[in-house]
């Protein structure tokens, strides 16, 4: 089926079967590239890919293209002798990743802690209070959503969209890593990082806005370092 497929779409034909392999390629991208996030496939899982076309109900071409598109974001291996794998968590990445958002994200929060943007200041003590409620509720997942929601506040609040698209592809790296992460403790603990971010801008404290923001990200990297002692067959490097 899938040489099929391929063979038609070498041979020119019509737009709209190309269109509905394409769209067929991005299902398949965005369903794996959600599981793998989301650790519903954990790093190291064997990703066959005759299970993958069984899955998906689509042919081997689109997989294979998939799972192309996912190696180039660092979220699969593939071993031509022993087939594709989720790729474990590089710490090597995830120190650069947090690098990066240290240094863009402290920079973010030295200016709202500068300016005080009355509008924004409202609007991170609405998200800190919703947090504070899903807490409460146990809702892990809105906490992370309201999670990444505050940090893109105070990124997207400065109007520079190449800046955001940084952070936002650092963020993505790290996402997965940090999923493994949370637990009551840590949203705990968050919280009481965001809120001290918060209370600095507040204050107009630029210095104590960047301490408080590299003070976080720090306290993340140092427990990921930490989980990845504890299980080390889910990472990759040291």
């Amino acid at each position: 089926m899938g040489a099929t497929e391929e063979t038609e779409l070498t041979a020119g034909s019509p737009p709209v079967r190309m269109l509905r392999v394409s769209g067929a390629t991005e299902r398949v991208v965005e369903e794996l590239r959600h599981a793998i996030v989301n650790l519903e496939l954990k790093p190291g899982a064997k990703l066959g890919k005759a299970e993958l076309t069984r899955r998906f109900g689509v042919s081997r071409f689109p997989v294979a293209e998939a799972l192309n598109r996912l190696k180039a974001e660092g979220l699969v291996d593939i071993r031509p002798q022993s087939g594709s794998i989720v790729s474990r968590i590089r710490l090597a990445d995830a120190r650069e990743n947090m690098f990066v958002r240290r240094a863009l994200e402290g920079e973010a929060v030295t200016h709202h802690a500068q300016c005080r943007s009355k509008e924004l200041l409202a609007a991170l003590r609405v998200n800190l209070s919703q947090q504070k409620e899903s807490i409460a509720a146990d809702d892990r997942a809105r906490f992370h959503r309201l999670d990444l929601e505050l940090h893109d506040m105070f990124v997207s609040a400065i109007g520079y969209p190449r800046v955001r698209a940084l952070v936002e592809g650092a963020r993505l790296s790290l996402d997965r890593a940090r999923r493994l992460l949370i637990t009551p403790r840590r949203i705990a603990v968050t919280f009481k990082e965001h809120a001290a971010i918060v209370s600095a801008i507040g204050a107009s404290d630029p210095l104590a806005a960047r301490n408080a923001m590299s003070a976080h990200l720090d306290s993340v990297i140092g427990e990921l370092e930490d989980f990845a002692d504890e299980y080390p067959a889910l990472f990759e490097g040291s």
